[in-house]
C-alpha cells in the first residue's frame, strides 16, 4: 500500500496531502535511475577490471591447457626433427654410399618456405608468436619428410637395380689364368719401355701368347673398338655406366664392334703386341668417372685371397712396363 504524505500548511495552520506533480514524479524518478545506472556501471567496471566471470575462468583454464599442449607438441616436433636428421645422416653416409649415388645437398633438405604472407592468418592473437613458431616447425618438418620419402624412392630404385649395377662393374680378370704368363706391370709409376722414361702406367699389363682370349670383366655397351687411340693400337672401350669404364690395348684382333653389348666373361678381342708394345701383352684400365684407377681392386670375383694377394705383390714391383 503506498504512503500517503502529509505538510502542514502555516497560514491554514492544518496538515494537507502532499499532490505531486507529474513533472516532479518524472525528476524524481529520472534522478533515480541516473543514479541507479551510474553505481551499476561503477560495480560493473570494477567487476570486469578486477574480477573474472565464470566464462572468463573457464577460457583462461583452457588457454593455459592450450600453451601446455603447445608445449608438448613442440617437444613432439624436436624428437620428430632429431629421428629424421638421424635418417638423413644415414641415408647421405651409409644408404646412397652403398649405392654409389650423390647425397643429397643441405640446401635442397633444409630449403625455406617462400611468401611473406603465408602465416598471415595466425598473427594479431595474443598467442601468435607461440602459434606461428610451432606452425613454422611443423611445416619444415613436413617438407624434410617429403624430401626424405622422395629419397627413398630413389634408393628403393636403385636397390631394384643393385644386381645390374653389381654385373656392370668389372669384377674379374680380362685374361684366364690358364693362358696368363704372368702380370708383368702394375698401375702406378714405371719405366717406359721405349723411352726409358718414369711415367704413369695407367692400367695394369697382363702378359699372354698372342690370341690368347681377352674378357669383357663386366657388362656393357662397346664404346670403340678400334686402334685410333695413340699407343694403345688396336683396343677395345666398354662403357659399363654408373661411372665405370674399362679399356683393353694391343690387341691381335676384335671379337666385337662398336655400338654392340657385351656380358661379363663374353670374349672381347685377343692378346697381341700392336701399337706402342715390346711384346705380347693385354694393356687393361679401368676408368671411373673420367678418372683412371688401380684395377687391382675389381678382381674380387675369380681370385683366392693367396692368388689375389700374389697380383698385389707383383704389381707393387717398381720394374719396367711393357707399353
Amino acid at each position: 500500500m503506498s504512503k500517503i504524505k502529509f505538510y502542514f500548511n502555516t497560514k491554514s495552520l492544518t496538515y494537507e496531502k502532499v499532490q505531486l506533480k507529474f513533472w516532479d514524479r518524472f525528476k524524481r524518478f529520472a534522478g533515480f535511475l541516473v543514479t541507479g545506472l551510474a553505481f551499476a556501471s561503477v560495480t560493473m567496471f570494477f567487476a570486469y577490471s578486477y574480477f573474472d566471470s565464470p566464462k572468463e575462468k573457464q577460457l583462461k583454464r583452457e588457454i593455459e591447457a592450450m600453451k601446455y599442449q603447445y608445449d608438448l607438441l613442440d617437444n613432439r616436433l624436436n624428437q620428430m626433427n632429431l629421428v629424421l636428421a638421424d635418417l638423413q645422416n644415414r641415408d647421405d653416409n651409409v644408404y646412397r654410399v652403398i649405392f654409389e649415388a650423390e647425397p643429397i645437398p643441405a640446401e635442397i633438405r633444409n630449403a625455406g618456405f617462400g611468401g611473406v604472407d603465408r602465416y598471415k592468418e595466425l598473427e594479431g592473437f595474443n598467442n601468435s608468436d607461440l602459434i606461428v613458431q610451432t606452425t613454422q616447425k611443423l611445416d619444415k618438418i613436413a617438407k624434410k619428410m617429403y624430401i626424405q620419402s622422395k629419397s627413398f624412392d630413389d634408393l628403393i630404385k636403385l636397390a631394384n637395380n643393385k644386381s645390374v649395377m653389381l654385373a656392370s662393374i668389372p669384377a674379374i680378370q680380362p685374361i684366364s689364368n690358364k693362358n696368363l704368363k704372368s702380370m708383368t706391370s702394375g698401375f702406378g709409376y714405371r719405366t717406359h719401355p721405349i723411352y726409358k722414361t718414369t711415367h704413369l702406367h695407367s692400367g695394369m699389363d697382363f702378359s699372354s701368347p698372342v690370341g690368347s682370349p681377352i674378357y669383357a670383366t663386366g657388362d656393357g655397351i662397346v664404346e670403340a673398338a678400334d686402334n685410333l687411340a695413340q699407343g694403345y693400337g688396336n683396343h677395345v672401350v666398354i662403357n659399363h655406366n654408373y661411372g665405370y669404364k674399362t679399356l683393353y690395348g694391343h690387341m691381335s684382333r676384335f671379337a666385337v664392334r662398336k655400338g654392340q653389348r657385351v656380358k661379363r666373361g663374353d670374349v672381347i678381342g685377343y692378346v697381341g703386341s700392336t701399337g706402342m708394345s715390346t711384346a705380347p701383352h693385354l694393356h687393361y684400365e679401368v676408368i671411373k668417372n673420367n678418372n683412371k684407377i688401380n684395377p687391382i681392386n675389381f678382381f674380387y670375383n675369380d681370385l683366392s685371397p693367396a692368388e689375389y694377394q700374389a697380383m698385389i705383390d707383383q704389381a707393387s714391383k717398381n720394374n719396367q712396363s711393357f707399353d
